[in-house]
């Protein structure tokens, strides 16, 4: 008979075989905060417009080539319970505003990195976190005092097209550096095409439509007001200018009864006839749209071939779209309402649309919808590759969203670390004025500011220590000084040579978001936080039963 080898006292011995228990700073806290340190050195080398690619190849063998943190984190799955907060406060900026989800991972992650340092020297968890919060507070007072006055709201955004262009390219520079200021052009008259003469109204991101059509270069992509669509056209006619369209989500097709029936036929005749009938009432259905001066028609259904003759007879372009929400997108284009069954759309659902044509872009047809004043533009994007395409995606996407965030608040900030520095200078002198010992805390959280303008010179390849004492030794004089990374036309070889050096970012228009900024830092310190209040880990036994089967190649449910 075996002998039972009893428990080792304490919480461990009250809970099942095979469950986990971990407390204490070594077991827990140190491992924690190097599990964080593990994830940030993933993105880090990442960040800037300098920063390396990462290879990532997801769960169902799709391959993404990408320095995009949001991207990256999405397509890794990580267990560890301390990085996944990392990583839920990283989730939480891109949904919140949609850039600085990499900003968010390095801040926290060199928080966690120099609060272990002050967990050696002997202060406790909590007066770190009080310590940090305390700097978190005073973080947030500052930084609307170091905005640059540019004189931008809410209202004059359209009449203020070049300091938006700049705000822009800033956001595509960090993930397209040499194509930003192609891109950020394009993105700039998209996103205020969508917004109209209004700009106080809200914008809406998916208004900003992206068509990518393989081949050719990035420098040879356009936007085009309305939309664009990968599909061909039904009918023989390709293009009508001042088209007045009606939109169906039904078949364009011989109408069928919902309920089974039998037609009797005893003679040819009669087959004859109930053809006639057939065709008669499809030709009166197109005709009553022709008389209603409806020269387009988009389905969200089948073009039958005998309605397709007639529509080609009453000279009705038809266009079938595969996707109801494009059917929904194209309607909000065209200002259209879409009718569930085929009959002549009074005057207010028809829509109107200044040309609608058929093009080829490389070897890709394509229908333009194109309206001048349309609430949807779209951008079509040329790559060489899929992975081109999507990464150029990604920085357009980051763009939107940086104007989104514009409308909501249009303060702007001193770029290219300028702002860290300067926190980092003020922070550095509010932590002396404290008597506590949050104080030793408050000076650690002034010292990862400095990490940011660090990465951006080690990932540029300058020594970080020059770049730093020059910043230090700039910001008594000046506030705006910050870490640039630009391009200056050589005269010797005639190209673009890139530059990286201290510089006034507010004479070369490098701008960050006030608000991008703010919530980066409030859900990095959160995060923090959160890590640095746990001192014990409690894993459960795994459940039992059978191993699930592994379906290689499935999508998650989710």
């Amino acid at each position: 008979m075996a002998l039972r080898v009893p428990k080792a006292p304490g919480f461990a011995s009250m809970m099942k075989e095979g469950s986990k228990y971990t407390h204490g700073l070594d077991e827990a806290v140190y491992r924690n905060i190097g599990a964080c340190k593990e994830l940030s050195e993933t993105t880090t080398s990442s960040f800037g417009p300098n920063g390396l690619n990462k290879m990532v190849i997801n769960h169902i063998e799709k391959l993404f080539v990408t320095n995009d943190a949001a991207s990256i984190l999405r397509e890794i799955d990580v267990v560890h319970p301390a990085a996944k907060i990392l990583m839920l406060a990283s989730d939480m900026q891109e949904k919140e505003i949609g850039d600085g989800t990499n900003y968010v991972i390095l801040f926290a992650a060199k928080l966690l990195e120099n609060a272990e340092s002050l967990l050696r020297m002997g202060l406790s968890p909590s007066e770190v976190t009080d310590g940090f919060n305390l700097a978190l507070k005073k973080t947030l007072e500052l930084l609307p005092t170091l905005e640059m006055k540019m004189n931008l709201t809410k209202e004059n955004l359209r009449d203020n097209e070049a300091i938006i262009t700049k705000v822009l390219q800033t956001a595509i520079g960090s993930k397209l550096f040499g194509y930003h200021e192609f891109l950020g052009e394009l993105v700039t008259k998209a996103c205020l095409t969508v917004t109209g003469s209004d700009s106080t109204s809200s914008f809406n991101v998916d208004n900003v439509r992206i068509c990518k059509i393989l081949g050719g270069g990035l420098f040879q992509s356009t936007m085009i007001p309305g939309m664009v669509i990968k599909r061909e056209i039904e009918s023989e006619i390709t293009k009508t200018n001042q088209a007045r369209i009606a939109c169906f989500s039904c078949p364009i097709d011989i109408q069928v009864t919902e309920t089974k029936g039998t037609v009797l036929l005893k003679s040819a005749d009669e087959l004859l006839a109930f053809s006639k009938d057939e065709e008669a009432s499809i030709e009166h259905q197109i005709k009553a749209l022709a008389d209603a001066g409806i020269n387009v028609i988009v389905s969200g259904g089948k073009v039958g071939e005998m309605a397709l003759h007639f529509l080609n007879k009453y000279k009705i372009m038809a266009v079938r779209l595969m996707s109801k929400f494009d059917l929904r997108r194209v309607a909000k284009t065209i200002d259209a309402v879409v009718l569930p069954k085929l009959r002549a759309p009074t005057h207010d659902e028809i829509g109107a649309c200044d040309s609608i044509y058929i093009d080829e872009i490389g070897e890709t047809h394509v229908v333009v919808f194109k309206h001048a004043k349309s609430h949807i533009a779209t951008l079509i994007l040329r790559g060489s590759t899929d992975q081109i395409l999507d990464d150029c995606e990604r920085a357009v996407d980051d763009a939107v969203n940086n104007f989104k965030a514009l409308t909501r608040d249009p303060m702007l900030l001193p770029g290219g670390g300028a702002t860290e520095i300067e926190l980092a200078s003020k922070l550095t002198e509010y932590g002396r004025t404290c008597p506590g010992i949050e104080q030793y805390a408050i000076q650690r959280f002034a010292e990862t500011f400095e990490s940011i303008p660090k990465i951006l010179a080690e990932n540029s390849g300058v020594k970080s220590t020059e770049i730093l004492a020059k910043l230090y030794v700039g910001h008594r004089d000046n506030p705006n000084l910050g870490f640039l990374i630009g391009q200056v036309q050589s005269e010797l070889t005639q190209s673009a040579d890139v530059t990286c050096d201290t510089a006034d970012v507010k004479l070369n228009e490098l701008y960050d978001l006030f608000i991008t900024k703010k919530w980066a830092i409030l859900f990095a310190t959160k995060a923090a936080c959160t890590v640095l209040s746990v001192d014990e880990i409690i894993c459960a036994k795994p459940a039992g039963g059978p191993k699930q089967k592994e379906n290689k190649g499935w999508d998650n449910d989710d």
